[in-house]
């Protein structure tokens, strides 16, 4: 694998453990406010982080990287508001598709082909990832997460599976 690749690779390991991290600390946020649904939804897109950083384990060992792994640093705990923690998930989910597509161009420049093909699917997953954070963000802007409707979303949330 090219020099640089390699080395996004691992701070990519890294970068989705990080976003566990970022989301188990809005979990907590949540679980402190008695929002168990919206902390739900949080630790099942926690656990969906840790197995992101398992796709890029598993497939610099199938092609013989090296894998080291980085520090990983604390996550924010302070939040204002659910939808503080939604702008956040939003802008941190902005963030890491700037990640992934530099990873494309790295595996593009480089000709790496399995590279490309692996990190497809996670051009398609930030696409979705974005999509759910701007629309559960949406949702509370227009709830001002005012008495029941903060409730309902709570519920409606905490039914995600995972």
């Amino acid at each position: 694998m090219e020099k640089n690749l390699h080395k996004a690779m691992n701070e990519q390991i890294r970068n989705e453990l990080y976003s566990a991290y970022l989301y188990l600390s809005m979990a907590a946020y949540c679980e402190s406010k008695n929002l168990p649904g919206i902390a739900h939804w949080l630790k099942v897109q926690a656990k969906e982080e840790v197995s992101h950083a398992m796709k890029f384990f598993e497939f610099m060992v199938d092609v013989g990287a090296e894998i080291k792994l980085l520090a990983i640093d604390q996550p924010p705990a302070d939040f204002s508001s659910v939808t503080d923690i939604f702008e956040k998930t939003l802008e941190h989910e902005k963030k890491v598709t700037a990640m992934i597509n530099n990873l494309v161009n790295l595996a593009q420049k480089a000709g790496d082909h399995p590279s490309m093909v692996m990190l497809q699917w996670f051009v398609n997953e930030q696409v979705e990832e974005e999509k759910n954070a701007s629309q559960i963000l949406e949702t509370l802007k227009m709830i001002k997460e005012q008495g029941p409707a903060i409730v309902m979303l709570d519920r409606e949330l905490g039914k995600r599976e995972g």
